[in-house]
C-alpha cells in the first residue's frame, strides 16, 4: 500500500483521535529500532534475573527486533489505558491493610486487562482498515515478546522508572500498555525524557529489595513474580517479606511522587469485583477449586490456578501471625489445609503454622 506523507500525517492523528474514543488514555507511534535495549536484555538474562520465566530466554532479542515477530512491520502503534478503579478512596485503602486483609495489586481487582486491551485495539485496527483497505498489523498487550516499556519509552508515552514500569508526568505509571505493530510508514512521535531525578523511593520502599539498582529489577525477588510467575515453592528466606501479598505488589508504585497524578479509567471493566480491595484472606481461603473459578472468571488472577492461590494465601496468614499469632481462626483454616493433596499446598499450610507456634 502507497500512502502520501499528508495522508500519513492526516491517517496518524485519525488513529489517536479513535483511540481516545475506544478508553485509551494516550497514542503514539514510534519506529521499531530497539537496538539500544539488546545489550541491556541480554545481561539481565545472564545475570538469571528472569528466574523460571524462561520464555524470556527462549525469545531471546526477539523480543527486540519486531519485524522478526510480524514480518513487513515497520512502525508500532503504542497505548497506554489507566486502571485505577472510578470509584473514589482507592489511595486511602491502600494505606489501611489490616494483617489479615488480602492485598490485591490494583490492576487485578477487576476484569482481565488482556481481554480489554486486546478487544479495543482490534476495533481500533478495524477502524483503520475500514479507512484505507487492508493493511498488515497484529495485536499485543503483555502477550508474545514484546517489549512494550521500550516501545511505549520511545513513543513518547513516558520514561522508564527506576522501578522499570514507565511513568508519565501526567499520569504516573498505573496504565496498561498496548500495541498495533503493522505496516503503514505513519510519522513517529518524539520521546519524552527521563524525570526520576534523584529519587531513590521505589527501590527504598521494595520489601524484598528486588530492584537491585536503578532500572534493573531481579524478579527472582519481586513480590508480583513470586505470586504471580512462579509455579513452585515460594523460597522461604522470602516468605515473611511477602506480608499479606496475595497477588501482585503496588508498593513501588504508591510511593513514587508522579502517582499523585495518577488517574481513572475510562471504562469500568476496572472497577473493583468481588469486594478484593477489603477482603480478608480468611474468606479467599475457604473456597473450594469451584468456587476459586467462578469468582475468579474473567480475572488476570485465575490464570495462577487454585494451587498457586492457596499457596499465596498461606503465606499471607503465617505473615498475619506479626500481629495476631496464634489467632484460632486462622490456625484452625490452616490445620483444615494439612491434608490438601497438593504437596505445594501443604508444604506452605505447615511453615505457615509454624509462625503461628508461640514464640520462645
Amino acid at each position: 500500500m502507497s500512502m502520501e506523507p499528508m495522508e500519513l500525517d492526516a491517517l496518524a492523528a485519525q488513529i489517536k483521535l479513535w483511540g481516545a474514543e475506544l478508553g485509551f488514555a494516550e497514542v503514539r507511534i514510534c519506529d521499531i529500532d530497539l537496538q539500544a535495549a539488546e545489550a541491556g536484555l541480554q545481561q539481565w538474562l545472564d545475570a538469571g534475573y528472569h528466574g523460571e520465566m524462561n520464555y524470556m530466554e527462549t525469545h531471546g532479542m526477539k523480543r527486540c527486533r519486531p519485524a522478526e515477530l510480524v514480518p513487513g512491520t515497520v512502525r508500532v502503534i503504542s497505548v497506554r489505558m489507566n486502571y485505577l478503579p472510578q470509584t473514589e478512596g482507592w489511595r486511602h485503602h491502600e494505606q489501611r491493610h489490616a494483617a489479615d486483609q488480602a492485598v490485591i495489586s490494583v490492576y487485578a481487582r477487576g476484569r482481565d486487562y488482556h481481554k480489554v486491551l486486546r478487544n479495543r485495539l482490534a476495533q481500533l485496527a478495524e477502524k483503520i482498515q475500514q479507512q484505507i483497505g487492508p493493511f498488515g498489523y497484529r495485536a499485543f498487550t503483555d502477550s508474545a515478546p514484546v517489549m512494550e516499556v521500550a516501545l511505549a519509552d520511545k513513543a513518547g508515552l513516558g520514561w522508564r522508572g527506576k522501578h522499570t514500569l514507565l511513568i508519565s508526568r501526567t499520569a504516573g505509571s498505573m496504565f496498561f500498555l498496548g500495541e498495533l505493530l503493522v505496516d503503514l510508514p505513519l510519522p513517529v512521535d518524539p520521546p519524552v525524557s527521563d524525570h526520576c531525578g534523584q529519587c531513590s523511593a521505589c527501590i527504598d520502599i521494595c520489601p524484598t529489595r528486588a530492584i537491585v539498582a536503578p532500572y534493573q529489577v531481579d524478579a527472582r525477588r519481586c513480590v508480583s513474580y513470586l505470586t504471580i510467575e512462579l509455579r513452585g515453592s515460594i523460597p522461604v528466606e522470602l516468605r515473611p517479606l511477602i506480608g499479606n501479598r496475595v497477588y501482585g505488589c503496588d508498593d513501588c508504585q504508591l510511593v513514587c511522587p508522579w502517582n499523585k497524578f495518577a488517574q481513572s479509567a475510562a471504562v469500568n471493566d476496572f472497577d473493583v469485583r468481588h469486594g478484593l480491595d477489603q477482603v480478608r484472606m480468611l474468606h479467599l481461603f475457604s473456597w473450594s477449586e469451584e468456587q476459586f473459578l467462578r469468582m475468579m472468571e474473567g480475572s488476570p488472577i485465575r490464570r495462577i490456578g487454585y494451587e498457586c492461590w492457596l499457596r499465596n494465601l498461606a503465606v499471607g496468614l503465617g505473615n498475619a501471625a506479626v500481629a495476631m499469632r496464634g489467632d484460632a481462626a486462622i490456625v484452625a483454616a490452616l490445620q483444615d489445609r494439612l491434608t490438601h493433596p497438593s504437596a505445594l499446598v501443604r508444604e506452605h499450610v505447615e511453615w505457615a503454622l509454624a509462625q503461628h507456634q508461640p514464640a520462645p
